[in-house]
């Protein structure tokens, strides 16, 4: 059974690519995107992800996982893991979503919005995070 969260937990959610890491975040119930990374390294990715946390008191971050459509892990997937993994020996709670379509969804809602060109671009990786987290929450809710 998953643990449902309280509403008050804040939660922050990584679509962690190999150029770029996408951050969203869950605050009352809430999901907002909030920056979008350059990746340098997993240390210093780690570095940078921890500080966030601590800046917005996150209690639980959640790592999307794009594995491939029969379910294996892809060469994302690994790096994505290795971030979460670096932010969970911090002391931190991490937690890993599916992400296979998040980018899809965050181009489409984008494309929705009217957003497009470099807007769009520098926002892709932020709303797939909200994707991610939003999948993640909705998974913990009772009853699902």
């Amino acid at each position: 059974m998953k643990e449902a969260l309280p509403i008050e937990a804040v939660t922050l959610a990584l679509d962690v690519g190999t150029r770029t890491i996408g951050i969203a975040v869950a605050e009352r119930g809430i999901v907002l995107p909030v920056c979008t990374l350059a990746r340098q390294s997993v240390v210093k990715d780690c570095a940078r992800i921890v500080d966030l946390c601590a800046m917005r008191s996150v209690g639980v971050v959640v790592v999307g996982l794009p594995y491939e459509l029969d379910g294996t892990e892809t060469r994302s997937a690994r790096l994505a893991r290795q971030v979460g993994q670096a932010v969970a020996a911090t002391g931190m709670p991490v937690h890993y979503q599916d992400e296979r379509f998040s980018t899809v969804e965050a181009l489409s809602r984008l494309g929705e919005a009217g957003v497009y060109g470099d807007r769009r671009k520098a926002a892709v990786d932020q709303i797939a995070a909200v994707v991610i987290l939003e999948e993640w929450l909705k998974g913990r809710r009772p009853g699902s």
